[in-house]
């Protein structure tokens, strides 16, 4: 079972300069504890909320400076910027790592950094699997070309080559009813969030990928399962109730402002099935805006003591078929970083000794 921590540097409102630095403190507390992965967010324009844009660069940077860490990308949003340039950054974190690097790649459903960029999100998922295409390509380390709707690559050689062989493991990002049937179909290890989906969905959902996954002919019952929580873990019952509940609640209300101003029903409306998801993402959007503090702790968050939160997590494994979780130990960045150091700590000294 692999144990990681979710970072996208968040600023709360501060100093770019302190979430650098509160981000390696939490980085380096990591390392020193023995967990196993520290998966990196994308944010683009939102200075308010994080400073976590250039993802490969803050990759290099945690590789550097720690010793068994393992680096992930959750995730490279790929359609917006060049594949080649992509395959290029990702190999040379794996080569800084020696092979500590886990290639997370999604297209995410953040429409404002695609307007700002000038990419129309409707070609979204076709620039996705273009350019996944390429990257997987270029990391043979051969010569190829490649002519598709959005790329025209003529004689490209990767450098470096990845220092893992064939490449690093590639993780494709799931937030959608519609994507975990391809995901499965394609036979790639997926990366999950509860910010839009329960536990119920994701069980459901997760149905859809296994037997894609089998009716496709993969080895196995399915792919690698890793899935983002946000978790919070205190010496008492009590104190893990109480003292994550206005990072918890503020972190939800943000997901629900998101999905009120998204433009996804513009951007759905000429897709085939665009209707059946449009009904999908209202009726999410409606449990958002109805659910109480404890519904949202039977459904969507790990919080509890170190017993509670091991009694949950062998819940998940063996009802969801989890092989790895992810905690966002601050989701709504209003705790103070005492207290989410004091979360790592019971996380990798009381929980994840019950799973290795």
């Amino acid at each position: 079972m692999d144990f990681g921590i979710f970072l996208d540097f968040p600023t709360g409102g501060g100093a770019h300069e302190d979430a650098f630095r509160d981000s390696f403190e939490l980085v380096d507390l990591a390392d020193e504890l023995g967990l196993d992965t520290v998966w990196l967010g994308e944010t683009h324009f939102t200075p308010e909320r994080a400073v976590h844009s250039a993802q490969m660069v803050i990759a290099s940077a945690i590789a550097s400076r720690t010793r068994q860490l393992r680096v992930g990308s959750a995730v490279h949003v790929l359609p917006l910027v060049h594949p080649l340039r992509i395959a290029e950054e990702a190999a040379t974190v794996d080569q800084i790592s020696q092979g500590r690097f886990e290639f997370g790649v999604g297209r995410s459903g953040n429409m404002r950094a695609y307007d700002t960029m000038g990419i129309d999100y409707m070609e979204s998922k076709d620039r996705f699997q273009e350019a996944l295409e390429i990257i997987l390509q270029a990391f043979t380390g051969e010569t190829f070309s490649y002519e598709g709707k959005y790329n025209n690559i003529t004689n490209a050689r990767l450098t470096p080559r990845p220092y893992t062989k064939p490449h690093p493991k590639v993780r494709i990002a799931s937030s959608g009813e519609e994507s975990f049937e391809r995901v499965g179909r394609l036979g790639f290890p997926i990366f999950l969030s509860m910010r839009g989906m329960d536990v119920n969905e994701l069980e459901v959902n997760l149905k859809h990928y296994h037997e894609a996954w089998k009716k496709a002919g993969h080895e196995g019952e399915s792919g690698d399962i890793s899935v983002r929580f946000p978790m919070y873990v205190a010496p008492t019952e009590e104190d893990a109730l109480e003292e994550p509940r206005e990072s918890i609640e503020s972190y939800f209300r943000r997901m629900r402002e998101r999905f009120q101003q998204g433009r996804f029903e513009e951007a759905l409306a000429d897709v085939t099935g665009g209707q059946d998801l449009i009904e999908a993402r209202r009726a999410r959007l409606e449990r958002l805006e109805s659910m109480s503090y404890q519904e949202i702790l039977d459904t969507k968050v790990i919080v509890g003591s170190p017993d509670q939160v091991i009694d949950k997590l062998h819940q998940y494994r063996e009802r969801l078929g989890i092989t790895g979780f992810t905690a966002e130990l601050n989701p709504g960045n209003l705790l103070p970083k005492e207290a989410v150091q004091r979360s790592l700590k019971l996380i990798t000294q009381e929980v994840m000794p019950a799973f290795k």
